[in-house]
Protein backbone atom coordinates (compact mmCIF):
# COMPACT_ATOMS: atom_id res chain seq x y z
CA UNK A 1 0.00 0.00 0.00
CA UNK A 2 2.80 2.24 1.03
CA UNK A 3 4.09 1.68 -2.76
CA UNK A 4 1.02 2.12 -4.46
CA UNK A 5 0.28 5.46 -2.25
CA UNK A 6 3.70 6.73 -3.46
CA UNK A 7 2.97 5.83 -7.13
CA UNK A 8 -0.44 8.04 -7.04
CA UNK A 9 1.19 11.08 -5.59
CA UNK A 10 3.58 10.83 -8.12
CA UNK A 11 1.11 10.81 -10.79
CA UNK A 12 -0.62 13.53 -9.69
CA UNK A 13 2.22 15.38 -9.69
CA UNK A 14 2.74 14.45 -13.47
CA UNK A 15 -0.67 15.67 -14.25
CA UNK A 16 -0.56 18.83 -12.32
CA UNK A 17 2.79 19.70 -14.39
CA UNK A 18 1.42 18.79 -17.42
CA UNK A 19 -1.76 19.85 -17.05
CA UNK A 20 -0.85 23.45 -15.95
CA UNK A 21 1.87 23.45 -19.38
CA UNK A 22 1.22 25.96 -21.80
CA UNK A 23 1.54 26.14 -24.87
CA UNK A 24 4.72 27.11 -26.15
CA UNK A 25 5.46 30.62 -25.36
CA UNK A 26 4.40 32.57 -28.07
CA UNK A 27 6.03 36.09 -29.67
CA UNK A 28 5.75 39.59 -27.57
CA UNK A 29 3.98 40.85 -30.17
CA UNK A 30 1.06 38.27 -30.78
CA UNK A 31 0.22 38.67 -26.93
CA UNK A 32 1.61 42.23 -26.04
CA UNK A 33 2.24 45.76 -27.07
CA UNK A 34 4.05 48.46 -25.75
CA UNK A 35 1.62 50.98 -23.32
CA UNK A 36 4.16 53.74 -22.61
CA UNK A 37 7.37 55.36 -23.23
CA UNK A 38 7.80 53.20 -26.61
CA UNK A 39 11.09 54.22 -27.39
CA UNK A 40 12.41 52.82 -24.03
CA UNK A 41 10.99 48.54 -25.03
CA UNK A 42 12.90 46.87 -27.66
CA UNK A 43 12.28 43.49 -28.91
CA UNK A 44 15.47 41.61 -29.85
CA UNK A 45 14.37 38.81 -31.30
CA UNK A 46 13.14 36.43 -28.33
CA UNK A 47 13.81 38.38 -26.07
CA UNK A 48 12.39 42.09 -24.90
CA UNK A 49 14.02 44.68 -23.01
CA UNK A 50 12.65 47.39 -20.83
CA UNK A 51 14.49 50.37 -20.42
CA UNK A 52 14.51 52.68 -17.16
CA UNK A 53 16.84 56.02 -17.01
CA UNK A 54 16.99 59.33 -15.99
CA UNK A 55 13.89 60.32 -18.44
CA UNK A 56 11.38 57.64 -18.30
CA UNK A 57 10.85 54.06 -17.50
CA UNK A 58 8.62 51.78 -19.77
CA UNK A 59 6.01 49.60 -19.58
CA UNK A 60 3.69 46.95 -22.25
CA UNK A 61 0.35 45.71 -21.84
CA UNK A 62 -1.53 42.50 -23.21
CA UNK A 63 -3.74 43.06 -26.07
CA UNK A 64 -6.34 41.18 -25.01
CA UNK A 65 -8.03 40.74 -21.43
CA UNK A 66 -8.94 37.78 -19.89
CA UNK A 67 -10.95 36.12 -17.01
CA UNK A 68 -9.69 33.27 -14.97
CA UNK A 69 -6.32 30.96 -16.28
CA UNK A 70 -2.43 31.23 -16.46
CA UNK A 71 -0.17 34.09 -17.26
CA UNK A 72 3.67 33.52 -17.53
CA UNK A 73 6.81 35.38 -18.59
CA UNK A 74 10.50 34.72 -18.00
CA UNK A 75 11.93 37.15 -16.81
CA UNK A 76 15.65 38.26 -16.07
CA UNK A 77 15.90 41.45 -13.66
CA UNK A 78 18.11 44.44 -13.65
CA UNK A 79 21.38 43.10 -13.39
CA UNK A 80 24.43 44.69 -10.45
CA UNK A 81 23.19 48.18 -8.63
CA UNK A 82 18.95 47.61 -8.80
CA UNK A 83 18.90 49.57 -5.95
CA UNK A 84 15.43 52.24 -6.13
CA UNK A 85 13.96 50.58 -9.10
CA UNK A 86 10.97 48.37 -9.30
CA UNK A 87 10.50 45.71 -11.95
CA UNK A 88 6.51 44.81 -12.07
CA UNK A 89 4.59 41.94 -13.83
CA UNK A 90 0.71 41.74 -13.12
CA UNK A 91 -2.70 41.52 -13.54
CA UNK A 92 -5.17 44.05 -13.10
CA UNK A 93 -9.01 45.05 -14.26
CA UNK A 94 -9.83 49.07 -15.00
CA UNK A 95 -11.34 51.24 -12.13
CA UNK A 96 -11.16 52.36 -8.71
CA UNK A 97 -12.94 49.19 -8.00
CA UNK A 98 -10.24 47.25 -10.01
CA UNK A 99 -8.94 43.63 -8.72
CA UNK A 100 -5.58 43.13 -9.12
CA UNK A 101 -2.67 40.45 -9.00
CA UNK A 102 1.05 41.36 -8.15
CA UNK A 103 4.58 40.48 -8.57
CA UNK A 104 6.78 43.13 -7.69
CA UNK A 105 10.07 42.87 -7.89
CA UNK A 106 12.44 45.06 -5.43
CA UNK A 107 16.22 46.64 -6.61
CA UNK A 108 19.02 46.56 -4.17
CA UNK A 109 22.09 47.23 -3.67
CA UNK A 110 25.12 45.16 -5.80
CA UNK A 111 25.31 41.83 -3.95
CA UNK A 112 22.14 42.30 -2.03
CA UNK A 113 18.68 39.90 -2.68
CA UNK A 114 15.55 40.99 -4.75
CA UNK A 115 12.95 41.25 -2.38
CA UNK A 116 9.72 39.43 -4.43
CA UNK A 117 6.57 41.44 -3.09
CA UNK A 118 3.25 40.32 -3.95
CA UNK A 119 -0.07 41.69 -3.21
CA UNK A 120 -3.84 41.02 -4.01
CA UNK A 121 -6.91 43.74 -4.40
CA UNK A 122 -10.04 42.97 -4.51
CA UNK A 123 -12.73 45.26 -4.91
CA UNK A 124 -9.83 48.54 -5.24
CA UNK A 125 -8.83 46.91 -1.28
CA UNK A 126 -5.15 45.81 -1.78
CA UNK A 127 -2.77 46.11 1.14
CA UNK A 128 -2.19 42.36 1.26
CA UNK A 129 1.34 42.71 0.95
CA UNK A 130 3.71 39.55 1.12
CA UNK A 131 7.32 39.64 0.62
CA UNK A 132 10.41 37.22 0.37
CA UNK A 133 13.91 36.66 -1.07
CA UNK A 134 14.24 34.07 -3.62
CA UNK A 135 16.56 30.78 -3.70
CA UNK A 136 18.58 32.16 -6.61
CA UNK A 137 19.88 35.40 -8.15
CA UNK A 138 17.19 36.20 -10.37
CA UNK A 139 19.84 38.97 -12.15
CA UNK A 140 22.44 36.25 -13.85
CA UNK A 141 19.89 34.12 -16.05
CA UNK A 142 15.75 34.21 -17.14
CA UNK A 143 13.13 32.52 -14.51
CA UNK A 144 9.72 31.89 -14.94
CA UNK A 145 7.14 33.45 -12.80
CA UNK A 146 3.10 32.78 -13.06
CA UNK A 147 -0.20 33.49 -12.01
CA UNK A 148 -2.62 30.50 -12.37
CA UNK A 149 -6.32 32.20 -11.35
CA UNK A 150 -9.21 30.18 -10.75
CA UNK A 151 -12.51 30.06 -9.36
CA UNK A 152 -10.92 28.67 -6.47
CA UNK A 153 -8.21 30.66 -6.00
CA UNK A 154 -5.23 33.02 -7.33
CA UNK A 155 -1.57 31.28 -7.27
CA UNK A 156 1.94 32.88 -7.48
CA UNK A 157 4.37 30.53 -8.92
CA UNK A 158 8.02 30.88 -9.34
CA UNK A 159 9.94 28.16 -11.50
CA UNK A 160 6.50 26.11 -11.09
CA UNK A 161 6.90 26.56 -6.86
CA UNK A 162 4.27 28.53 -5.79
CA UNK A 163 4.90 30.87 -3.18
CA UNK A 164 1.73 32.33 -2.60
CA UNK A 165 -1.81 31.25 -2.43
CA UNK A 166 -5.18 33.34 -1.95
CA UNK A 167 -8.34 31.31 -1.50
CA UNK A 168 -11.73 31.97 -2.34
CA UNK A 169 -13.36 32.74 0.98
CA UNK A 170 -16.66 34.21 -0.20
CA UNK A 171 -18.32 31.01 2.29
CA UNK A 172 -16.82 33.02 4.54
CA UNK A 173 -18.26 36.89 3.54
CA UNK A 174 -15.03 37.70 2.03
CA UNK A 175 -14.94 38.92 -1.57
CA UNK A 176 -13.18 37.47 -4.36
CA UNK A 177 -11.98 38.64 -7.50
CA UNK A 178 -13.99 36.58 -10.18
CA UNK A 179 -16.21 39.01 -11.84
CA UNK A 180 -13.45 41.36 -13.57
CA UNK A 181 -11.48 40.68 -16.77
CA UNK A 182 -8.09 42.07 -16.34
CA UNK A 183 -5.33 42.70 -18.73
CA UNK A 184 -1.45 41.52 -18.35
CA UNK A 185 1.02 43.87 -17.63
CA UNK A 186 4.66 44.32 -16.74
CA UNK A 187 6.77 47.59 -15.95
CA UNK A 188 10.02 48.72 -14.42
CA UNK A 189 9.95 52.45 -13.00
CA UNK A 190 11.96 54.54 -10.24
CA UNK A 191 10.49 53.82 -6.30
CA UNK A 192 13.32 55.29 -4.90
CA UNK A 193 10.81 56.79 -2.15
CA UNK A 194 10.15 53.38 -0.93
CA UNK A 195 11.40 50.59 -2.73
CA UNK A 196 14.79 49.82 -1.31
CA UNK A 197 15.01 49.86 2.36
CA UNK A 198 12.20 52.05 2.76
CA UNK A 199 13.48 54.51 0.69
CA UNK A 200 16.45 55.22 2.76
CA UNK A 201 19.16 54.17 -0.53
CA UNK A 202 18.55 56.33 -3.70
CA UNK A 203 18.77 55.16 -7.20
CA UNK A 204 22.02 55.87 -8.70
CA UNK A 205 21.60 57.02 -12.38
CA UNK A 206 25.24 56.20 -12.89
CA UNK A 207 24.68 53.02 -13.09
CA UNK A 208 21.10 53.60 -15.72
CA UNK A 209 20.05 52.26 -18.04
CA UNK A 210 18.41 49.50 -15.33
CA UNK A 211 17.20 46.82 -17.86
CA UNK A 212 14.64 44.44 -17.35
CA UNK A 213 14.51 41.32 -19.89
CA UNK A 214 11.59 39.11 -21.09
CA UNK A 215 10.77 36.38 -23.38
CA UNK A 216 8.74 33.12 -23.23
CA UNK A 217 5.68 34.50 -23.14
CA UNK A 218 2.49 32.38 -22.46
CA UNK A 219 -0.82 32.99 -21.88
CA UNK A 220 -3.85 30.23 -21.29
CA UNK A 221 -6.82 31.90 -20.16
CA UNK A 222 -10.19 32.69 -21.04
CA UNK A 223 -10.10 35.14 -23.29
CA UNK A 224 -13.05 37.90 -23.07
CA UNK A 225 -14.99 39.68 -26.00
CA UNK A 226 -15.55 42.55 -24.37
CA UNK A 227 -14.94 43.68 -20.61
CA UNK A 228 -18.86 43.68 -19.80
CA UNK A 229 -19.13 39.79 -21.73
CA UNK A 230 -18.43 37.23 -18.86
CA UNK A 231 -20.59 34.80 -19.77
CA UNK A 232 -17.71 32.98 -21.85
CA UNK A 233 -15.83 32.46 -19.22
CA UNK A 234 -17.54 32.97 -15.86
CA UNK A 235 -20.62 30.49 -16.74
CA UNK A 236 -20.85 26.40 -16.28
CA UNK A 237 -18.30 25.10 -18.39
CA UNK A 238 -15.14 23.78 -17.05
CA UNK A 239 -11.62 24.87 -18.13
CA UNK A 240 -8.73 22.74 -17.21
CA UNK A 241 -7.76 25.34 -14.39
CA UNK A 242 -11.32 24.75 -12.44
CA UNK A 243 -9.38 20.40 -12.41
CA UNK A 244 -8.98 20.50 -8.61
CA UNK A 245 -6.10 18.51 -9.84
CA UNK A 246 -4.80 21.62 -11.32
CA UNK A 247 -6.34 24.45 -9.48
CA UNK A 248 -5.35 22.68 -5.63
CA UNK A 249 -2.38 22.43 -4.52
CA UNK A 250 -0.65 19.20 -4.45
CA UNK A 251 1.16 17.64 -1.25
CA UNK A 252 4.28 17.90 -3.13
CA UNK A 253 3.23 21.78 -4.00
CA UNK A 254 2.15 22.87 -0.63
CA UNK A 255 5.04 21.24 1.36
CA UNK A 256 6.92 23.30 -1.45
CA UNK A 257 4.94 26.71 -0.24
CA UNK A 258 5.40 25.60 3.64
CA UNK A 259 9.43 25.38 2.44
CA UNK A 260 9.27 28.94 0.68
CA UNK A 261 7.58 30.75 3.74
CA UNK A 262 9.27 28.57 6.62
CA UNK A 263 12.92 29.94 4.72
CA UNK A 264 12.24 32.70 2.26
CA UNK A 265 9.74 34.87 3.17
CA UNK A 266 10.32 38.09 5.04
CA UNK A 267 7.35 39.73 5.56
CA UNK A 268 3.40 38.79 5.77
CA UNK A 269 0.90 41.27 6.29
CA UNK A 270 -1.66 38.90 8.12
CA UNK A 271 1.36 39.34 11.16
CA UNK A 272 1.50 43.01 11.24
CA UNK A 273 -0.04 43.91 14.35
CA UNK A 274 1.02 47.61 14.01
CA UNK A 275 -0.64 48.03 10.62
CA UNK A 276 -3.55 45.48 11.47
CA UNK A 277 -4.48 45.43 15.38
CA UNK A 278 -7.18 43.48 14.29
CA UNK A 279 -5.90 40.47 11.94
CA UNK A 280 -7.60 40.46 8.84
CA UNK A 281 -10.68 38.70 7.89
CA UNK A 282 -8.83 36.41 5.75
CA UNK A 283 -5.79 35.89 8.09
CA UNK A 284 -8.19 34.26 10.11
CA UNK A 285 -9.20 31.57 7.88
CA UNK A 286 -6.56 29.63 6.24
CA UNK A 287 -2.63 29.64 6.86
CA UNK A 288 -1.33 30.13 3.06
CA UNK A 289 -1.75 34.07 1.54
Amino acid sequence: MVGMGWFMCMMLMVCVISCGEAAPGAKFEDLYRSSWAMDHCVNDGEVTKLKLDNFSGAGFESRSKYLFGKVSIQIKLVEGDSAGTVTAFYMSSEGSNHNEFDFEFLGNTTGEPYIVQTNVYVNGVGNREQRLNLWFDPTTEFHTYSILWSKRNVMFMVDETPIRVHKNLEDKGIPFAKDQAMGVYSSIWNADDWATQGGLVKTDWSHAPFIASYKDFKIDACEVPTTTDLSKCNGDQRFWWDEPTVSELSLHQNHQLIWVRANHMIYDYCFDAARFPVTPLECQHHRHL
